[in-house]
């Protein structure tokens, strides 16, 4: 892998991303925001975990039809409209992660939101990855 995980001296260790990612040499690859609904755009379900399931596997696809893999993800950004059911949505979020993503964390941020375009939508995430 073409990626260095950054990590200044004296730093705590993050839990569930990194602080910075060189990216050494290959394609970027910017995905737009991807919300819960499958490619026929039919969302499954109202819930936040099953709609994050979702636009993360929305976000694997378009890496992997890239010619990419999940840990060549860099930066994500998510788009949450619901703060109290992501905190009580942790654990299973972490697992869906896990089964997704395996142990790789890019640099990320959780942006709370009053609303997103495709309703009924909860999270929306954006990517960027580097392909090598």
């Amino acid at each position: 892998m073409a990626h260095t995980t950054i990590l200044p001296d004296g730093w705590p260790l993050p839990k569930g991303y990194s602080n910075g990612i060189i990216a050494e040499k290959g394609k970027v690859l910017f995905i737009a925001g991807q919300v819960g609904w499958t490619p026929d755009e039919k969302f499954a379900s109202e819930k936040l975990a099953p709609q994050f399931e979702q636009a993360l596997k929305n976000i694997i696809a378009i890496v992997k039809e890239s010619g990419g893999k999940p840990e060549d993800i860099c930066r994500m950004t998510c788009f949450c409209k619901d703060r109290s059911q992501y905190l009580v949505s942790r654990k299973d979020l972490g697992k869906i992660w896990r089964d997704i993503m395996g142990s790789h964390y890019p640099c990320m941020s959780m942006i709370f939101v009053s609303d997103l375009l495709d309703h009924p939508a909860v999270i929306e995430i954006e990517a960027t990855a580097v392909i090598p």
